[in-house]
C-alpha cells in the first residue's frame, strides 16, 4: 500500500504527537492558545496533554490529536546508498592496492559549532554503536581538528595535509547557521583550490535534508544514525572505485 496515514491507537486513525513551545507564559489563556494553533494545523480535535513553563515567558506544550492528512509513499524521495558497505578489512585492502598510499582525511567543527559528538564518533579509534571510528583503518590517515574551526583554518590543514576527504560535522543550527557555514565552506575549497584538485566535501549532522547536496555545494551530505563505516565505503566508492 502506497497510501497511509497516521497510526496512534488503532490502524488509520490518524492520531498524531505534537510538541512546540510558545513565547507566552504558562497560564489557561496559553493552553488555549496551543490548541488553537494544533487546530490550524490540522488537529481536529485537538488534546492539550502537557503544558510546562520553560523561564521567563515561555510555555513548553504537547499535543495529541487527529489529523486527516494521506501521505503518498510512492512520492517521498530519499538518497539511497549506491555503494556497497565495506568492512574494515575490505577498505584497507582497497586502499592499499588501488591507491598505493594511505587515503588523507580531515575532519572537523566549523564555526561556532562546539558539538564534537558527531565528528568524533566518525573519527576517533572509539567510534560508535560498535564500530570503530576512522582511526581504527590503518589506510587512512585522519587528522580531527575538532571544534570552533574557522573554515580559512580547515582549508589550510586540507591543503596542508594533502587531503583527498574533508568530513564537516554541523549540529548547531539556529537560523540555518549549518546551511550557512557549508555553502562558506564549500565556496572556499572553490575559491582556494583548482577543480581536480579540490578535496571530496562531506558534510554530515542530524538536521540537514541528504537532498540538498547539490545546493550546498558539497559530495555528499550524511544525516543522522551514520556509522564510521558507512563513511569508510563511501570513501572508497568515492576517491578509489570499485573494490573488486
Amino acid at each position: 500500500m502506497s497510501i497511509v496515514r497516521p497510526y496512534g491507537d488503532t490502524t488509520g486513525d490518524g492520531m498524531v504527537q505534537l510538541s512546540f513551545t510558545l513565547p507566552i507564559p504558562h497560564d489557561k489563556r496559553a493552553e488555549g492558545a496551543a490548541v488553537q494553533l494544533a487546530n490550524k494545523m490540522g488537529m481536529d480535535p485537538a488534546l492539550l496533554v502537557h503544558a510546562k513553563p520553560m523561564g521567563e515567558g515561555f510555555t513548553f506544550f504537547v499535543v495529541y490529536g487527529k489529523v486527516s492528512h494521506l501521505v503518498d509513499t510512492d512520492k517521498v524521495q530519499v538518497v539511497e546508498r549506491d555503494f556497497p558497505l565495506l568492512s574494515a578489512k575490505e577498505v584497507n585492502a582497497v586502499i592499499k592496492r588501488k591507491l598505493r598510499r594511505r587515503l588523507n582525511v580531515v575532519g572537523a567543527c566549523i564555526g561556532t559549532d562546539a558539538h564534537t559528538v558527531g565528528i568524533d564518533a566518525i573519527l576517533n579509534l572509539k567510534g560508535i554503536a560498535g564500530e570503530k571510528g576512522l582511526e581504527y583503518y590503518r589506510e587512512l590517515s585522519v587528522t580531527n581538528m575538532g571544534a570552533q574551526v574557522s573554515v580559512p583554518e580547515l582549508v589550510e590543514e586540507a591543503r596542508a595535509q594533502k587531503a583527498d576527504a574533508v568530513l564537516v560535522s554541523q549540529v548547531v543550527t539556529q537560523r540555518d547557521a549549518h546551511l550557512q557555514n557549508t555553502r562558506a565552506m564549500s565556496a572556499a575549497f572553490r575559491e582556494a583550490l583548482p577543480a581536480g584538485k579540490r578535496p571530496l566535501l562531506i558534510v554530515g549532522g542530524p538536521r540537514f535534508d541528504e537532498l540538498m547536496a547539490g545546493d550546498l555545494g558539497v559530495d555528499r551530505i550524511f544525516s543522522r544514525g551514520t556509522t564510521p563505516r558507512e563513511v569508510a565505503s563511501y570513501l572508497v566508492h568515492a576517491l578509489v572505485g570499485s573494490p573488486s
